[in-house]
């Protein structure tokens, strides 16, 4: 059983800032020469995706929910509450 939901929406944004992340450190490490404005593109897609991904996952679990509940439960003939009579004042 599962602790929490999985959110991919956040698993992209995170996948996406990690990137962006590696791409500085490996401009400070002189490992290749990085312009300043390539990151920003690479996190502003990655957080629309993220966005789309998300409103995805959310429009699906919400389907899937309305599916399930559908039909309103029956209530038995035994459970199904009486009307109380009134308390004089």
């Amino acid at each position: 059983m599962l602790r929490h939901e999985f959110r991919p929406g956040k698993l992209v944004a995170g996948f996406f800032l990690t990137l962006a992340g590696i791409t500085y450190a490996g401009d400070a490490g002189d490992a290749w020469d990085t312009p300043w404005f390539a990151v920003i593109p690479m996190v502003v897609g990655g957080l629309c995706l993220a966005g789309v991904v998300g409103l995805l996952t959310r429009a699906v679990r919400n389907r899937r929910d309305s599916r399930r509940t559908s039909t309103p439960p029956s209530t038995p003939p035994e459970v199904a509450q009486t009307p109380q009579p009134p308390i004089p004042h």
